[in-house]
């Protein structure tokens, strides 16, 4: 029997799901609203894979990751959200996260993707596979340690921020949400080694990646 948890902050969604898994016969379902919770059932249960929400109160979907993974590294986590998750997708997989699935999925998909994640194979939005496999911009010369590589919506954000904009602004530019913006600017700023907004635009400046004119 495949023991699966769902956690999602929504009853809709997570019954739904629910509904839909159950009519696999090796599959069990449990599911859980409180990401808070579900990390207490995770410790004290054995679950074969994991499906967690981007978005919830408490813990996101990516601090859950962590915290379950910290637990235990062998964990299958997938990401089940309605978002585009390129924003985050770097973040994700560097906290251990096995793939994702979208709350748009059909039945035969979402089945798919589980099993496909107990084989240690992932399953990838097309959308997702084009933009990943955009060059981004390479900059730091010969020097290994000076090496930063962008994705194309950090350079967007990069360039917002030489502006001068506040997060409300750049997220509204950029038509993302406030949160997703949140968690790209802790992704430059691990890239660039800072901790603020500032130390961010003078190493881009440093580094050549930000224009002139755009420091205006």
């Amino acid at each position: 029997m495949i023991k699966i948890l769902i956690v999602d902050d929504h009853l809709s969604i997570i019954e739904g799901t629910k509904m839909l898994l159950e009519q696999e016969l090796d599959f069990k379902i449990t599911v859980e609203n409180s990401s808070l919770k579900a990390l207490d059932q995770i410790k004290l249960n054995h679950y074969d894979v994991l499906l967690f929400d981007l978005y919830m109160p408490h813990l996101n979907g990516l601090e859950l990751s962590k915290q379950a993974l910290a637990n235990n590294p062998d964990l299958i986590i997938l990401i089940y959200t309605g978002f585009d998750i390129k924003p985050h997708f770097n973040l994700l997989v560097e906290a251990g996260v096995s793939g994702f699935l979208s709350k748009t999925s059909s039945r035969d998909e979402l089945v798919a993707g589980i099993r496909c994640a107990l084989r240690q194979q992932v399953v990838l939005p097309l959308a997702l596979v084009r933009e990943l496999r955009r060059p981004g911009i390479i900059a730091g010369g010969n020097n290994p340690q000076e090496k930063v590589i962008l994705s194309a919506l950090e350079e967007d954000i990069l360039t917002e921020l030489a502006k001068g904009k506040s997060t409300r602004e750049i997220a509204l530019t950029l038509s993302m949400s406030q949160r997703s913006l949140e968690y790209n600017l802790t992704s430059l700023y691990q890239k660039f080694g800072v901790r603020t907004r500032v130390d961010t635009i003078q190493k881009a400046k440093q580094l050549g990646l930000i224009p002139e004119e755009e420091l205006k």
